[in-house]
């Protein structure tokens, strides 16, 4: 199904029925919506659930400019008023939970914001390792010594840049070097809603030392750890997550 939602044809899913609360589930970077098909199914027999693409991902077109994570907060906060929910449950993985520490720090929302669940969630920024410190410097170098040739700087800089930015396209790189490089930490105080974290104890994007740093920080935060599962824990142990999830949401 499609939205139009300031001009962008939003690809997205609607399952379940309409309930008091709506679980609203925001994809992380380089997904999309339907990876969270079979975690959203079981919780369709008692929620709503809403997913996603959002712009520039799965089906959903770029957006028409640069954008922050702001931007994308500010788009989802329209995406979840076109329904005209009253109150949400937000899950968030990786890029999503950037998403969601933006949207519960934000007055005067049009719904409310009754329970959060954190899924290998983005928001710490990471030290720089010695191996990305010596991309980056390989980049700046490339950049003095290459500029008069267009492409082949550009070639230097995929080698340095991560899977993801290799993978993204022009516009969407910029979007994620300023998206990574934002830190919310200083944020995460300010959350009131009850926060579910689950996390995979293998994951290598944002490691289990970022949960425990959600779990501190966050007032009213429990962490539920997936033994042996990555960054993908909803997909590496499904079985887990959605037991986690049906006590959690009490299904």
């Amino acid at each position: 199904m499609t939205v139009n939602i300031d001009g962008i044809d939003v690809n997205y899913f609607d399952l379940g029925e309409n309930s008091e609360e709506t679980v609203v589930m925001l994809h992380g970077w380089g997904a999309n919506c339907e990876l969270f098909r079979n975690a959203a199914l079981p919780v369709s027999a008692k929620y709503r659930v809403l997913a996603f693409d959002m712009p520039g991902f799965g089906e959903t077109p770029e957006p028409p400019a640069v954008w922050t994570v702001d931007d994308y907060t500010s788009f989802a906060v329209k995406f979840i008023s076109h329904f005209s929910l009253k109150k949400v449950i937000l899950l968030g993985h990786s890029f999503g939970g950037r998403v969601i520490i933006k949207m519960a720090n934000l007055n005067g929302l049009p719904f409310e914001i009754t329970n959060i669940i954190f899924v290998d969630a983005a928001g710490i920024r990471p030290e720089k390792s010695a191996e990305q410190k010596m991309k980056e410097n390989v980049s700046k170098i490339g950049k003095k010594l290459l500029s008069v040739s267009p492409k082949l700087l550009h070639k230097v800089q995929s080698m340095a840049g991560s899977a993801d930015y290799r993978a993204a396209t022009p516009l969407m790189r910029q979007i994620l070097v300023g998206v990574v490089n934002e830190d919310l930490k200083p944020l995460l105080p300010n959350i009131k809603q009850p926060a579910l974290l689950i996390w995979g104890t293998l994951d290598t994007a944002t490691p289990i030392s970022d949960a425990h740093i959600f779990e501190e920080l966050i007032p009213n935060a429990g962490l539920a750890e997936i033994q042996g599962a990555g960054h993908y824990s909803f997909l590496d142990n499904p079985v887990l997550f959605n037991a986690i999830m049906a006590s959690y949401l009490r299904l």
